[in-house]
């Protein structure tokens, strides 16, 4: 799997989300460089998990409309006699 990057805007948001939750959840505060750390740590040794639970939702996803498909295909068949 290669490297899990945000852009400026994305990874800004994260952030604020993380010291956001330490504020309210932990009644801790957490600054910006530690709340980035530990964004590179759950992008690095646990967004894996995350990125493979992606992928088989979409894969869970595809095959659902497959069958779907292959419904309507088979209703436009014509009888052979």
């Amino acid at each position: 799997m290669k490297k899990i990057e945000f852009t400026n805007s994305q990874k800004e948001h994260i952030v604020q989300k993380i010291k956001l939750y330490f504020e309210k959840e932990l009644n801790d505060e957490i600054g910006q460089f530690d709340a980035e750390f530990l964004l590179d740590f759950f992008a690095t040794e646990i967004g894996g998990h995350f990125y493979n639970r992606g992928l088989q939702d979409a894969q869970g996803a595809i095959e659902s409309q497959m069958d779907l498909f292959k419904e309507v295909l088979y209703t436009m068949e014509e009888p052979i006699l």
